[in-house]
């Protein structure tokens, strides 16, 4: 029998973070839930989990900048990802109708991302709160009346409320992307590898940035991300995260060589397979 591994996530059972956990590890799956992002990533490092799910992007909000700093600040490695398409449901006690509901409490990106749902239920106030799932929870323990959560459909069923109105999100087509991440433990077999994750820091020189990407275009890289964020020591400077995604690996090594004589700081946060969705 497989042995369990011990996985961090930020939210409580029904969150988001909890289904690609089971998605993605199945049965050898045991959960930690974590209440914040970096409670998350200090439970990994203090070895109480193996490996932590982290959101990472989502195809509406974009980079969740964060979560880029707390992985390369805590030197962890990427070896997975998990694409989840993201449906946003209204949920109250039992019995109740929307025109009870005086409040709706979640996660602020959710709120943002049902705002036109809720701009026809104007009699309806909507409250920034730390977690999806969390709210669902808090609505069914306290048994809390006139107050609603949005939140996922397995949250609904584990906290049993009823869903008054399903998918709510403006944008339907509405994908998060999570990493997978652990501080220490086997990495992924070459053979497997067709995606990485790099960080690199380049001087303040014209073209500086655009020679990096003519490397990646020589060497038949993809680059499927960048995001740059400022360096903290250095006022103006930028450090670039890019995720890139090739066909063969000895391509993506000439490059990944270049690259590192070419920036005055390179890393590599992670080289695994390309994602699974659901």
């Amino acid at each position: 029998m497989e042995s369990k591994i011990k996985v961090a996530i930020q939210g409580k059972l029904g969150s988001f973070h909890h289904i690609v956990a089971e998605r993605y590890f199945s049965e050898r799956l045991s959960l930690v839930p974590c209440d914040t992002f970096d409670a998350t990533v200090s439970t990994l490092v203090k070895g109480e989990a193996d490996q932590a799910v982290l959101a990472i992007e989502n195809s509406i909000a974009g980079s969740i900048i964060p979560n880029y700093a707390l992985i390369d600040r805590n030197d962890l490695q990427i070896i997975g990802e998990y694409g989840l398409s993201i449906h946003h449901n209204f949920m109250v006690l039992p019995g109740q109708t929307v025109e009870e509901i005086k409040e709706v409490h979640s996660h602020p990106m959710a709120l943002l991302q049902c705002k036109d749902f809720f701009n026809q239920h104007p009699h309806i106030r909507l409250v920034e709160a730390e977690d999806t799932a969390e709210e669902a929870q808090r609505i069914s323990e306290q048994q809390l009346e006139g107050i609603g959560a949005i939140a996922s459909k397995e949250a609904a069923a584990r906290y049993g409320l009823s869903v008054l109105a399903a998918s709510i999100q403006t944008i339907k087509n509405n994908v998060t992307r999570f990493v997978i991440v652990q501080k220490k433990g086997a990495l992924v077999p070459q053979a497997q590898i067709n995606k990485a994750a790099l960080k690199f820091t380049l001087d303040h020189q014209r073209g500086s940035l655009a020679a990096v990407l003519n490397v990646m275009s020589d060497c038949q890289l993809n680059l499927t991300k960048i995001q740059s964020l400022p360096v903290i020591e250095t006022p103006g400077k930028y450090a670039f995260f890019v995720d890139v995604t090739f066909e063969d690996f000895a391509h993506y090594d000439k490059a990944r060589k270049v690259i590192a004589i070419m920036a005055s700081k390179f890393k590599i946060l992670g080289e695994y397979a390309q994602h699974q969705r659901g």
